[in-house]
């Protein structure tokens, strides 16, 4: 046993002096074995290695650990002897190819392919397999594919070569067929499914990418509702958990538990600024913000007095303001305390633009109201980010602010993600006022450039006609729209009107933001007319018989103040037109305005008031011309029929050179269950058509015609379909009414 320890000991000290000698040693060759397509060149410029010097068994260790992580080789083993470095590799197969079985559509296998670690022309590691698969079901599923299956192939080549063959089966997209809130919600449960993205599966909402399960859309939900809740006063509110069911046969059952908590109000406000600015600039702000006091919490109310402070510092002028909000719960209220001071002064030294293949980047840089040079705004730089979102030809506008060149000077990156701006649309209605078909093509980025350009029939039983219509919306980059447009309409009116019209017309016009929310919309027009009177027609009428040329100048003038286009809430919007002739055969004067307001007594009502007048006068002691006149539009006057009120010759109902109609809505948007798809409102029309110029023979009335009614609007898988129900309240003698209308229509 002790001869045994003895030996043992003396190896030891010998392979410890191997050791030493082996790995303690100046490199004076390098040679690789084992290698095909790493050259030896390559190995050591990778691995680093030195020739001359003197290598430890460390040293071997971090070489060896270097060339593994070029993921070119699955095996390496080091020799260092008699001053020569022996590597031998086994290197990685070479990925030539990558095919997904099961998919046809090319958008998402090249998405797929951004995704993956394993790529084309790259090491094939087989530690990576599980993550990429795993990496192709979550993109399937963030698609609704909830089920799907992914297997893969590792088809062996020569030369060390690997195709990589994913089988894919997608499987049933996974739907939501049930979505519930619980827990102290103390909001009904169709406001809230108007809140969230997710969706349940109805048979309408066949064409909807919302009624499939996705966990992102889910943590976006989420977010949204907890955001809904902040702004109804719920400061403290938790969206604690979202869970997912599988119900067999039925699909899944998403739910959101939900603790509101307590209602808070708005209880101080102060107003804290830097003493290195003028104190007085901002004072003004100090109205507006006591007017939100004893309001309940709102995020949105808040973000909208910050929006006035940045808006003051544009004014006035005052560049590189910032500001922060500290908000502390005190008892029954929120306290928010507001800091105005001087930020950091920076400027933009480079504009970059990406996502852009279609758009030119001149398009692009000629919605911002920031240019290259100019101090650093992010009012206007939100500002810029709108009115390309409002351009209606991306999908996603984002920004990011990077560093410059030098501490001072930033970097805008813009990042656009573009959308199919093509339309090729037709339709047909029938309703109670006869049949319309429509076709239609336009394209909103004609060439890259931003110009909208559109085409347009359309069939009544009295009427046919085609426009087509070209819009840039900032042309030469000024800001201003520039729009044209050609007409052509035929109408056979001597049913109901006694004469019948041609008319080819052009207009050119421009429409620009003179002020903030206040645009100006100037236009020429010309036309060409022919009329074609009845023998039975008056001599009054028979006058209007023959051609017409016209020249016309117009302008609009328009306040808008609307919290938002589609579906306003609040706020209001006022328009004044006039059109001055130029060279007529038959001169006219018209004039013209409309207002509507909007304001929401609560989430279930939101009342509006719409006014609307008209005014044309012939010039010269001329008539004013029969297809010149003025009628109500029917949507102005519910429950009377459409051109249908007004001055009669004879039997031929021929408009009148003044129109005014007042009218008072109630929008009930949570009238009905979310799931009827019904918009519901109630509604007391009042309005008049009265006077022609040759009066005296004509059965004329300027009585006020009035109804009252309820309208719907229904969506359904073949369309939307419009239902009126009105009561004339007064009326004329001559008047023709409708107590019912509907229309339905679809596009395909």
């Amino acid at each position: 046993m002790e001869n045994f320890k003895k030996i043992f000991f003396v190896f030891i000290l010998f392979f410890l002096a191997f050791s030493a000698k082996s790995y303690a040693e100046i490199v004076n060759r390098v040679e690789v074995k084992g290698n095909e397509r790493i050259t030896l060149e390559t190995i050591v410029i990778f691995g680093d290695i030195t020739i001359g010097k003197n290598y430890e068994s460390s040293d071997i260790t971090l070489l060896i650990k270097k060339l593994y992580e070029t993921n070119f080789f699955s095996n390496i083993s080091i020799e260092l002897r008699d001053g020569q470095l022996n590597i031998i590799v086994k290197e990685n197969p070479i990925i030539n190819s990558i095919v997904f079985e099961g998919e046809k559509a090319e958008k998402y296998k090249t998405a797929i392919t951004e995704k993956l670690i394993l790529r084309e022309k790259t090491s094939f590691l087989e530690n990576y397999i599980k993550s990429d698969i795993n990496l192709i079901k979550t993109f399937y599923r963030q698609l609704g594919f909830y089920f799907v299956k992914i297997d893969l192939d590792v088809e062996k080549l020569k030369r060390n070569r690997v195709n990589l063959i994913y089988s894919i089966d997608k499987g049933e997209k996974a739907k939501i067929s049930k979505i519930y809130f619980l827990g102290d919600k103390k909001i009904r449960d169709k406001r809230l499914r108007d809140v969230i993205t997710s969706q349940e599966a109805k048979f309408w909402k066949f064409i909807s990418k919302n009624v499939y399960l996705n966990k992102g859309r889910v943590e976006l939900d989420k977010r949204l509702l907890k955001n809904y809740y902040k702004n109804k006063g719920y400061y403290e509110v938790d969206i604690s958990s979202s869970n997912v069911e599988y119900s067999e046969g039925e699909g899944f059952i998403l739910t959101f538990s939900i603790n509101a908590g307590k209602r808070y109000k708005f209880k101080k406000i102060f107003i804290n600024v830097s003493e290195a600015l003028d104190q007085s600039a901002f004072m003004s702000l100090e109205k507006d913000f006591n007017k939100i006091i004893g309001d309940y919490y709102s995020q949105k109310k808040l973000t909208s007095l910050l929006e006035k402070i940045d808006k003051l510092s544009q004014q006035k002028e005052l560049q590189f303001i910032n500001h922060r909000t500290v908000e502390t719960l005190d008892g029954e209220g929120v306290e928010v305390k507001i800091d105005i001071f001087e930020g950091q002064k920076f400027t933009i030294e480079r504009i970059d633009i990406a996502g852009n293949s279609v758009t030119n980047d001149s398009v692009i840089r000629g919605e911002m109201v920031v240019d290259e040079g100019d101090p650093y705004s992010a009012l206007l730089v939100n500002k810029s980010i709108n009115r390309l979102k409002a351009r209606g030809i991306f999908g996603k506008v984002e920004k990011k602010i990077t560093e410059g060149s030098s501490p001072n000077l930033k970097v805008l990156e813009i990042t656009v993600e573009e959308q199919a701006t093509g339309e090729l649309a037709a339709g047909a209605g029938v309703g109670t006022d006869g049949t319309s078909f429509m076709f239609s093509i336009s394209e909103n980025n004609w060439l890259g450039r931003g110009i909208k350009f559109s085409s347009t029939l359309n069939l009544t039983e009295e009427t046919i006609s085609g426009t087509i219509f070209v819009n840039n919306p900032n042309y030469n980059y000024s800001g201003n729209s520039v729009y044209s447009s050609l007409n052509v309409s035929s109408s056979d009116k001597t049913a109901n009107s006694g004469y019948a019209s041609t008319k080819t017309g052009y207009s050119l016009g421009t429409e620009f933001e003179q002020y903030e929310n206040i645009f100006l919309s100037p236009s020429i027009s010309a036309s060409y007319e022919e009329i074609e009177v009845q023998s039975s027609a008056s001599l009054a009428m028979k006058k209007m018989d023959g051609t017409y040329t016209n020249m016309d100048f117009a302008y609009g003038i328009t306040v808008d103040k609307r919290n938002q286009v589609f579906q306003p809430t609040e706020g209001y919007r006022t328009k004044f037109i006039q059109s001055l002739p130029i060279v007529m055969d038959s001169s006219s004067l018209l004039n013209g305005i409309d207002v509507s307001a909007y304001h929401a007594f609560s989430e279930d009502v939101i009342g509006a008031v719409k006014f609307h007048a008209r005014a044309i006068h012939g010039l010269n002691n001329e008539d004013v011309r029969v297809t010149s006149r003025l009628y109500l539009p029917s949507k102005r006057l519910r429950g009377f029929k459409t051109s249908r009120v007004g001055p009669k010759d004879g039997k031929d109902w021929v408009g009148g050179n003044y129109t005014t109609a007042l009218g008072f809505e109630a929008q009930l948007p949570n009238f009905l269950p979310e799931e009827t798809r019904t918009d519901i409102s109630a509604f007391l029309d009042t309005g008049n058509v009265w006077s022609v110029d040759y009066s005296d023979t004509l059965d004329d009335t300027n009585k006020i015609r009035s109804s009252i009614g309820v309208a719907a609007n229904v969506y359904t898988v073949i369309g939307p379909l419009s239902f009126i129900y009105a009561q004339d309240l007064t009326k004329a003698g001559s008047d023709e009414t409708e107590a019912f209308n509907f229309r339905i229509g679809t596009s395909f």
